[in-house]
């Protein structure tokens, strides 16, 4: 599926297709800023943004979404995990601009979630986030899992052998406990006005058990 530049965070948000399809898009894109935000935000832009934080990202990294970039001799894409480079730095090129997302799953996951903790409720800039795919067998054994965690480094934080610990095993508490600590001591926060790297650290990681609930 393309999903052009353009389209608004509200428009994602409350889109049918998006929302049987991708519910964990619909979910991030949902929480973020306030309705006035979403109504003007779009999604090329929190891409670009390329923050830490931005609520979107974290759910284009577990569906391995790719960026359309244009320029008037060229189209190309790239993985969005090596578009952003950095926090506010992407790859783009003089005389391009990012025209869309695509997006394709294979296979069915039965858990798709979106997590945040923020300072309030409304227009929260993430302390720490949480994008998950979980796909699981009929005795709830984790097959398959994507992680991506927001605002605990300077880009997306996927941790694949936190993942690999997982698969295989049970969807309970007790997995997602053994997996907390090497989350702990894998993300790379920063102490800023909002919050302390342990505390972002402690989140990280207790995000974790609200799979299994």
């Amino acid at each position: 599926m393309f999903i052009g530049a353009t389209t608004t965070h509200a428009q994602l948000h409350t889109h049918l297709e998006i929302q049987a399809a991708f519910p964990i898009l619909a979910k991030a894109v949902g929480v973020i800023g306030s309705p006035a935000i979403r109504n003007m935000g779009t999604i090329g832009g929190n891409i670009v943004t390329a923050s830490p934080a931005g609520d979107s990202l974290p759910a284009l990294h577990v569906l391995e979404a790719e960026v359309e970039i244009r320029s008037s001799e060229n189209t190309r894409r790239l993985p969005i995990a090596e578009f952003i480079r950095g926090p506010g730095q992407v790859d783009l090129r003089a005389g391009e601009i990012v025209s869309g997302v695509w997006l394709s799953m294979s296979g069915a996951f039965q858990i798709q979630s979106y997590e945040k903790v923020g300072l309030r409720n409304g227009l929260a800039c993430a302390v720490a986030s949480l994008a998950a795919l979980v796909k699981l067998s009929p005795k709830n054994i984790i097959q398959e899992i994507r992680l991506a965690w927001g605002s605990v480094g300077p880009r997306v934080v996927v941790l694949p052998h936190v993942q690999r610990s997982m698969e295989g095993r049970p969807l309970t508490v007790e997995t997602m406990r053994s997996a907390a600590p090497m989350v702990e001591q894998s993300v790379s926060p920063i102490d800023d006005l909002r919050a302390s790297a342990r505390y972002r650290r402690m989140v990280a990681a207790s995000l974790l058990l609200r799979l299994a609930g």
